[in-house]
């Protein structure tokens, strides 16, 4: 089912997949986001297909303004990933309410862990919740070529 909620000052979020911009996706995050620089189009449409996916539209224009998806298994567990917000609509707290969106719809699945990692909007999640690691030496990760 999707889901459109209400975001600050004239946007909407929602989980509507035929709404996504595909092609502004990849280029924001191909070529600006330091996670994702020069990620193909055709692997970035397999993430979009194989997510749950955010985005945050104006609601005068219904213009793409930000994304984020989370991969998941709609039971357990979710992953947030590719939070963008473009550079002409960043700070107008769309990123923290694309976290919130992605939070409150897992908060009725049963989900109980969503993990994210983030080399620099630590505030942006934390203001919603999100905290470091109490056991982070329990966690690992396996990096393919």
């Amino acid at each position: 089912m999707d889901e459109t909620t209400t975001a600050p000052d004239a946007y909407e979020i929602s989980t509507d997949a035929a709404r996504l911009d595909r092609a502004r996706i990849h280029h924001w995050l191909s070529t600006d986001a330091y996670w994702a620089i020069g990620r193909s189009r055709d692997k970035q449409d397999r993430a979009i297909d194989g997510s749950l996916n955010f985005g945050a539209y104006e609601t005068a224009t219904g213009e793409l303004v930000a994304y984020a998806r989370a991969v998941t298994d709609h039971a357990t567990f979710a992953w947030l990933c590719d939070v963008y917000v473009d550079r002409a609509a960043r700070g107008k707290g769309l990123g923290t309410a694309l976290a919130r969106a992605v939070r409150d719809h897992f908060a009725s699945t049963g989900v109980h862990r969503i993990m994210l990692a983030t080399h620099d909007a630590h505030e942006v999640y934390r203001k919603i919740g999100f905290t470091s690691l109490d056991v982070p030496e329990h966690w690992m990760a396996l990096q393919l070529p």
